[in-house]
């Protein structure tokens, strides 16, 4: 790696707060040059972007769990002022020169009150309640309403390709009920995003992301493949190797959604990658690169796969194969993201950095994975899958 733009006032900051964020899988490192210095040891290429034009007073609501401090952190190192918003109870060791602030959206947000933001960024909310409360009570204390939906709010992802136009859950085409006491989540997704507009109708951006990976994800439901493929010997590959898979790593996400804010681009954007979908042989094989395991696949079809009780994206993350109804769950035409500045870094990146991640926690946080299938039941269907073809 060649740091020689890198300064010792750099090297020092960095080294002063690596030990907090590598914990949530956060890297901090310069964003006003050309490279990110990350912790795994790789140095990829960033987005090429100046620096903002002004400095942005951003409230963020949460900001302590998997995408909020890569959001607080590439902000920070963009220049930019910000208050979090939280109820004071997790990770609160994060971002001690931030200013906190103590709340509950579940009905206390009066440490906000005659406050002025330029920007809020709502990152997790799925409950109607709460997002028309804080609408409501932001509506005259900031410009702009970010919010972080979901691509679970499009009702019908049969498209190719899908478009951000697509339709979204309404009552009706969920089958529920309004007044429901349990919603479906993607339900919720889009009755959020309504009201977000509804209130900001011309200073709103809604960003339906799909899988979010990479360090920090404590889902592993992407980490099951570095890990597996880590693991080395005959992997138990799904579906047909051309099929399409469309992911985010979390700092192309976050990174952008701040830049988004600093060019204060409105509407509703899809935030997956790359631009042109990944076969699923392309993932497997582009991960494998990064490890020194010995590694075979064996690409088991899907009727196989029912037959033996493992579902796609559960059983197998990642893997949505493209059948009726989800044709175009990981075929987003990604244009108008791109020409705003959308970047992807390399899956050798998310890869690696993924993997450094995973070996960082905790033992009884590496094992069991929280998706996936186990070692013994991968075991199980090949054989089953080798018996059937003698």
């Amino acid at each position: 790696m060649d740091n020689k733009g890198t300064s010792r006032r750099d090297f020092l900051r960095t080294s002063a707060v690596a030990g907090g964020a590598l914990g949530l899988g956060i890297t901090p490192g310069r964003v006003s040059g050309t490279t990110l210095l990350r912790a795994g040891g790789i140095a990829d290429p960033i987005h090429q972007e100046g620096p903002p034009a002004r400095k942005l007073r951003i409230l963020v609501l949460g900001g302590t769990g998997f995408i909020g401090p890569h959001t607080v952190q590439y902000a920070l190192d963009r220049g930019h002022e910000i208050t979090l918003f939280n109820r004071g109870r997790s990770n609160t060791h994060l971002f001690a020169e931030v200013e906190k602030l103590v709340g509950d959206r579940n009905g206390d947000l009066e440490s906000l009150r005659n406050r002025r933001w330029d920007v809020c960024f709502d990152n997790n909310a799925s409950n109607i309640d709460w997002v028309e409360y804080s609408t409501e009570f932001l509506k005259d204390s900031v410009d702009r309403y970010h919010y972080v939906s979901s691509r679970s709010a499009y009702s019908d992802l049969s498209s190719v390709p899908m478009h951000a136009n697509a339709p979204t859950f309404t009552y009706e085409t969920a089958g529920v009920e309004p007044g429901a006491e349990r919603l479906p989540y993607g339900l919720q997704k889009a009755l959020c995003e309504r009201q977000v507009q509804k209130v900001f109708p011309d200073t709103s951006t809604v960003f339906r992301p799909g899988l979010i990976i990479g360090p920090g994800d404590r889902t592993d439901r992407f980490t099951y493949w570095p890990v597996r493929i880590n693991r080395g010997g005959e992997v138990l590959a799904p579906g047909d190797p051309s099929d399409p898979v469309q992911i985010i790593d979390v700092r192309d996400f976050t990174e952008w959604m701040v830049r988004v804010a600093e060019n204060e681009y409105n509407g509703v954007f899809n935030c997956v990658g790359p631009a042109n979908p990944r076969p699923m042989a392309q993932l497997l094989y582009g991960i494998r690169a990064v490890t020194t395991a010995e590694t075979t696949f064996t690409w088991v079809p899907k009727p196989f796969l029912d037959d033996q009780g493992i579902r796609p994206y559960s059983h197998m993350p990642v893997w949505r194969p493209p059948e009726p109804g989800y044709e175009g769950f990981a075929r987003f035409d990604l244009t108008p993201e791109v020409e705003r500045g959308f970047t992807f870094r390399p899956l050798a990146v998310t890869a690696k950095e993924t993997l450094d991640y995973h070996f960082s926690r905790p033992l009884e946080e590496q094992d069991p994975l929280r998706a996936g299938v186990t070692a013994e039941r991968e075991a199980e269907v090949l054989a089953a899958w080798h018996g059937a073809n003698r």
